[in-house]
C-alpha cells in the first residue's frame, strides 16, 4: 500500500440514500404504490436515525449535545451507514468528516463501555469470521502484509509519535512521569524479569526499530538477533545497532532455528493469528535453551475470538488478532511452565494518549505527506484503542515462561 495514501472506503459503503424511481409526468394524482415508493427512503432513514440515536443515548451520548463527548452529526447518511456496516461504517464516517466531537477518546470510551459495538454489526464482521475459519491469514506471504501496510508507512510518522526510544508497545508507568521514562522502565522490567547477564545471547521476535536490543547490548552486555517482517524497521534497526553485537533480519519468526539463552517478544504476538499460536510457542520453545527463559509481552482480550474489528483490519492492522488468556494457555500447554503472568493493561491508555499528543504536535510537518483523511484515521485509531483499555476490555500481559520450571521457583520483579 502507498504510504502516502490510505485505501478509499469499500465500494459497498453507501454514499447516498436510495431514491425512489421517478415517475412519468402526469396531472392525475399519484397512485398509492407511487406514494409508498416515495416515502420508503424517508422511513428507512428515520428508522436508522432513531435506532442509532437510541443506542447513543443508552451510552450517555447526545446527538448535537453540549457535553464534550457528545457527537455532532454533519451528514445524516451516517445513521444508515452505521446501521449497515457497524464499527467499520462508524470509523469510515469519521474519516470522511460526517461527524465530529470535542472529546474523541471520551466518546469512544462511552461506546465501548456501553457495548454498542456488539449491538450494531455489519456483514464485514461476519465475513472476517468466516475468512479466519477458512484461511490461515498470517502464514506465507500474508505474514508480511502488516509490515508493508502498517510498519512501512514511514519512519517519520513513528519517530514523531513514539518518542526517543521508538518503541511501539505499552509503557510501564508505575514510577514514570513521561512517555520516554515509561518505555525505558518497560524495557528495564523485561530485562530484569529475564535476568540478563553479560555474555548471554538473546532473540527478539518482532524487534521493531531495534531499541530493545540496543539497550540490552549496551546495558547488559548481551549479543543477539532481532527479526521483523518490516523492511523499514530492519533498515532503521540495523543502523541503530551498528557497532553492537546485534544482527537484524527481515525474517518470519518460523524460520528461526538457533538456540538462545533468553527469548523475548514485545508487541508482536497480536500479528500471529489463532491458527498459528501453537506453532509460535513451538518456535519459542525450540529457540529457548533448556535453562533459559521466554518473555511474551502482548495485548490480551477478555474473550476469545478468531478475528479483529473490521475497521482495524481494513485500515490499521490487517490480519491481526488480540489473543485471550485461554488461547495463550492452551497454545503453550506442554511446552512451557508459566512462571509469571503480569497485567498492567491500564497503562496502555496513558501510553496511547501520549502517542496521540505527540502525533498532534508533529502533524504540521506530516500533513503534506499524509493528508487530512489520514490524520482523522490515525487519531480515531489511537483514541479508540485508548478507550478499549480504559474500559478494561483489553489488557496488557507479560508472561515469563521456562521450558522446565525454575528450581525453587521464580520471583518476578515488579
Amino acid at each position: 500500500m502507498d504510504s502516502q495514501a490510505m485505501p478509499e472506503p469499500a465500494a459497498d459503503v453507501p454514499r447516498t440514500l436510495p431514491q425512489a424511481a421517478p415517475t412519468s409526468i402526469s396531472t392525475s394524482p399519484a397512485s398509492p404504490a407511487t406514494r409508498r415508493a416515495a416515502v420508503l427512503p424517508r422511513i428507512a432513514r428515520s428508522r436508522a436515525h432513531a435506532r442509532i440515536e437510541a443506542l447513543l443515548a443508552h451510552a450517555g451520548i447526545t446527538v448535537d449535545g453540549l457535553a464534550p463527548a457528545d457527537i455532532r452529526v454533519h451528514d445524516a447518511r451516517v445513521y444508515s451507514r452505521v446501521l449497515a456496516h457497524g464499527s467499520l461504517g462508524f470509523g469510515e464516517a469519521y474519516m470522511d468528516g460526517w461527524w465530529d466531537t470535542d472529546d474523541l477518546d471520551g466518546l469512544l470510551f462511552k461506546i465501548v463501555q456501553g457495548h454498542l459495538d456488539q449491538r450494531v454489526g455489519g456483514i464485514e464482521d461476519a465475513w472476517l469470521f468466516v475468512k479466519a475459519r477458512l484461511l490461515n491469514l498470517q502464514r506465507g506471504r500474508r505474514a508480511y502484509v502488516v509490515g508493508e501496510r502498517h510498519y512501512d508507512l514511514g519512519n517519520d510518522l513513528f519517530e514523531a509519535m513514539l518518542g526517543k526510544h521508538l518503541i511501539y508497545s505499552c509503557g510501564y508507568w508505575k514510577n514514570a512521569a513521561d512517555l520516554d521514562a515509561a518505555q525505558e522502565a518497560k524495557l528495564d522490567l523485561v530485562f530484569r524479569k529475564l535476568g540478563l547477564r553479560p555474555g548471554m545471547r538473546v532473540l527478539d521476535i518482532g524487534c521493531g526499530w531495534g531499541d530493545a536490543l540496543k539497550l540490552a547490548a549496551e546495558r547488559y552486555g548481551v549479543s543477539g538477533v532481532g527479526v521483523t517482517v518490516s523492511h523499514e524497521q530492519a533498515q532503521f534497526a540495523s543502523e541503530l545497532c551498528r557497532g553492537l553485537p546485534i544482527e537484524i533480519r527481515v525474517q518470519d519468526y518460523r524460520e528461526v532455528v538457533e538456540r538462545f539463552d533468553r527469548v523475548f517478544s514485545i508487541g508482536m504476538f497480536e500479528h500471529v493469528g489463532v491458527k498459528n499460536y501453537r506453532t509460535y510457542f513451538e518456535v519459542a520453545r525450540r529457540c529457548t535453551g533448556d535453562d533459559g527463559l521466554f518473555l511474551l509481552h502482548c495485548i490480551g482480550s477478555n474473550i476469545s475470538s478468531n478475528h479483529t474489528d473490521p475497521w482495524i483490519a481494513r485500515y490499521i492492522f490487517p490480519n491481526s488478532l488480540v489473543p485471550s488468556a485461554q488461547q495463550i494457555a492452551n497454545s503453550a500447554e506442554g511446552l512451557f511452565v508459566t512462571e509469571d503472568w503480569h497485567n498492567f493493561g491500564a497503562d496502555y491508555d496513558r501510553t496511547l494518549m501520549a502517542w496521540r499528543d505527540n502525533f498532534d504536535s508533529a502533524w504540521p510537518r506530516l500533513a503534506r505527506k499524509y493528508g487530512e483523511r489520514f490524520r482523522r484515521m490515525w487519531r480515531y485509531y489511537l483514541s479508540g484503542s485508548a478507550a478499549v483499555f480504559r474500559a478494561r476490555q483489553n489488557q496488557l500481559w507479560q508472561l515469563v515462561l521456562s521450558p522446565r520450571g525454575i528450581p525453587g521457583g521464580y520471583r518476578a520483579p515488579r
